[in-house]
């Protein structure tokens, strides 16, 4: 699967005053009536049963710029939380769940639907509202490491 290239993509959550951001590279768009994405997580990390929990995420398209922050979002350096939301500057919007601000664009979602397929959840969310973060080119990801350069 490491030679299916994709978008980078940051889904936040909140639930209960916790917040929890993982990097993906498996999301996409299903429809645009109503507005439905669908992003897939790994279900072997107990963490990430809050998106289910919550009703709510969203989806953070990453761009070039964003390379450290994708990096401590899937692990990388061994940050905290709390540490990896320091790194960045975030709002929310209609359903709650942490927007990156300056994200290229967010789909902010509420759940309408959890898949359990193979290692993964597949998250079905419909777009409450669409935040255009700043303009750039996007963070891709192919063979295990990032295309372009910054």
């Amino acid at each position: 699967m490491a030679q299916y290239a994709g978008h980078v993509q940051l889904i936040t959550t909140e639930h209960g005053g916790v917040r929890r951001g993982v990097t993906i590279t498996a999301a996409c768009s299903v429809s645009d009536n109503p507005p439905t994405v669908l992003a897939c997580l790994n279900s072997g990390n107990e963490k990430n049963a809050i998106f289910a929990q919550s009703g709510k995420f969203v989806l953070n398209s990453l761009g070039l710029r964003h390379r450290a922050l994708s990096d401590a979002f899937a692990g990388f350096g061994g940050l905290q939380n709390d540490e990896r939301f320091a790194k960045a500057k975030w709002m929310t919007l209609a359903t709650g769940a942490p927007v990156l601000e300056d994200a290229l664009v967010s789909f902010d979602c509420n759940l309408v639907d959890v898949k359990p397929m193979s290692t993964h959840l597949i998250l079905l969310g419909q777009v409450e509202t669409i935040h255009f973060g700043t303009k750039g080119d996007p963070l891709l990801y192919f063979n295990r490491n990032y295309l372009g350069s910054q």
